[in-house]
């Protein structure tokens, strides 16, 4: 957390402060390494997302870019609760906008050529096709959730989505990507896109009351969490078969499934 969707709800609530000018730049954590005197006086272009990354692109070329991790996220106000959590503070000719994280896992980079060419096909993009994913699979052993996973390969999917989109196809998340046929292949394809459309929707999940949990950039906590069907479920009865959703270990990670409905 956050994944592709609530990285994307964030950039969305910020789109409209393109053309504001940076003020001044507070870093408030000595491991945040930028040049402030290359900050003071630029100009937003715009904000856009890179599968879990923001994009703050700046005037001229450089860009920030925020990977949140566990806790981050960027807010135009900041709630009593949050004042202490805040890393960053771009402060705007009108406005301004806040890096709260309160596990301080994050990072932000100053970025004089673009963005690193090291991420996969965005998992919500037209390039993501299912022919393209028919190609990753067809080339690993490796479980179809990890392969979901792998930003190299796929960009955006964290654990909360890759879990919802392999139960909504109805595959085992253990499966080696090779083992599965070109519908299962294209019933993963569709079940991820509708699973990213839908929680964008929602304005993401939310899982939880502390200053830790997502909110997007207003600061209201998303509503896809009512939605999930085996994330955070474990033990708890599948509401499509009755069967009780199981909790597993991948790589070190929780992974949630129903046996009675993935295969």
């Amino acid at each position: 957390m956050p994944e592709l969707p609530e990285v994307e709800t964030i950039v969305r609530g910020l789109r409209d402060l393109a053309g504001r000018r940076i003020v001044k730049t507070q870093v408030n954590d000595p491991r945040l390494e930028l040049p402030l005197e290359r900050l003071a006086g630029a100009r937003i272009a715009g904000f856009e997302r890179k599968g879990k990354y923001i994009v703050c692109r700046l005037a001229g070329g450089a860009s920030l870019l925020f990977h949140l991790r566990m806790s981050g996220r960027l807010v135009r106000r900041l709630s009593p609760s949050e004042k202490k959590y805040a890393r960053l503070v771009l402060v705007l000719d009108r406005g301004a906008v806040h890096f709260v994280d309160p596990r301080r896992l994050g990072t932000v980079e100053f970025r004089e050529d673009g963005f690193p060419a090291n991420l996969g096909i965005d998992a919500a993009g037209r390039a993501f096709t299912k022919d393209e994913l028919e190609r990753i699979v067809r080339s690993s052993r490796a479980p179809i959730k990890a392969l979901l996973m792998d930003q190299k390969r796929i960009a955006g999917i964290g654990n909360i989505y890759a879990a919802e989109a392999l139960f909504r196809a109805g595959i085992d998340p253990r499966r080696p990507g090779q083992s599965l046929t070109e519908d299962e292949v294209a019933a993963t394809h569709a079940a991820v896109h509708a699973v990213l459309e839908e929680a964008i929707a929602h304005l993401g999940t939310t899982l939880g009351e502390s200053v830790s949990d997502y909110r997007n950039s207003a600061g209201q906590r998303g509503g896809f969490q009512e939605r999930l069907n085996v994330y955070g479920r474990g033990g708890e009865t599948c509401r499509r078969c009755g069967q009780a959703v199981e909790r597993i270990r991948q790589a070190g990670r929780s992974t949630y499934y129903c046996p009675g409905c993935q295969h």
